[in-house]
């Protein structure tokens, strides 16, 4: 494996980022960048995005693309700001554009958004390449928790966005505008259809019973052995029955609503209103 990788951990939101870089060309991609932000105050910070700024300056990195493995309901992007910083382009899935709809009707900003993902400066389809130097990186299309999952699978290494948690964790809710049980058992199938030492690394990871929050890589193989939501089903049926009943058990994410109403702009901020303030909205008993 010739891929770098370098993990960042934003605690606020327990979502982890990530630096992949080519050793030889210095070329690198930034995975799932955050943009601070206190829902009390409504005030955003920048000082998880600057760390990931500050290792690319350190480290001379080329940024080539910034990748959204999805449009985020726990955080807000920092795509722009890493874009602004460092360049890149900013990736997500080509299906993007359903979740746009939605939630331009649901927050009634159709007029004020673009639904079909020109936001972003590239749509992946499923199984497209992309470089980043000498490394390939493939897209793979993994719905179920949203409908614009994307898997990136870069030299041996699988970033799979919300689709899995580590083992001891289980498996993506599947209850948001979109989101489909049956096809995230199909997605969960398609990676743990790659080969068993593919390293999978998790965009969160929470605290349990018997550990802090903060792990971030697995395997296939262990995933296969040790899920806690996969290792003893047998059949479709069962895992659409064990997700959909835990999801009735859920409540929506702290930051569901500014992150959504930012991310689905590819991280860029509501415009400002004629007394110079931007504002977001949040929809009463609508969801």
């Amino acid at each position: 494996m010739q891929a770098v990788v370098n993990a960042f951990f934003d605690p606020a939101t327990f979502t982890f980022s990530y630096i992949v870089r080519d050793p030889l060309s210095q070329k690198a991609a930034v995975i799932d960048p955050v943009l601070d932000y206190d829902a009390k105050s409504g005030r955003t910070d920048t000082r998880s995005v600057d760390t990931l700024i500050k290792f690319i300056r350190d480290h001379d990195l080329d940024i080539t693309w910034i990748l959204e493995t999805h449009i985020h309901a726990d955080h807000l992007s920092g795509a722009q700001i890493v874009k602004a910083a460092c360049g890149g382009n900013i990736g997500v899935s080509n299906h993007v554009g359903k979740i746009q709809t939605h939630f331009g009707q649901l927050y009634n900003i159709a007029d004020s958004i673009r639904d079909d993902g020109s936001d972003f400066d590239h749509l992946f389809a499923d199984d497209e390449t992309f470089q980043i130097g000498g490394l390939v990186g493939h897209v793979m299309h993994t719905p179920g928790h949203t409908p614009a999952c994307a898997t990136y699978h870069i030299d041996g290494c699988a970033f799979v966005g919300d689709t899995l948690f580590m083992p001891d964790y289980g498996t993506a809710r599947t209850d948001f505008p979109g989101g489909d049980a049956k096809a995230l058992y199909h997605s969960i199938e398609k990676i743990l259809a790659l080969p068993e030492n593919t390293v999978l690394f998790m965009c969160h990871d929470y605290a349990t019973a018997d550990r802090k929050a903060g792990l971030y890589q697995t395997t296939v193989a262990d995933q296969r052995a040790n899920n806690i939501h996969l290792k003893d089903i047998s059949s479709e049926d069962e895992y659409v029955r064990l997700r959909n009943e835990r999801d009735s058990k859920l409540s929506a994410p702290a930051l569901i609503h500014p992150s959504i109403q930012v991310n689905i702009r590819a991280g860029k901020l509501p415009e400002t209103e004629d007394n110079g303030t931007a504002y977001l909205k949040i929809p009463l008993d609508a969801i």
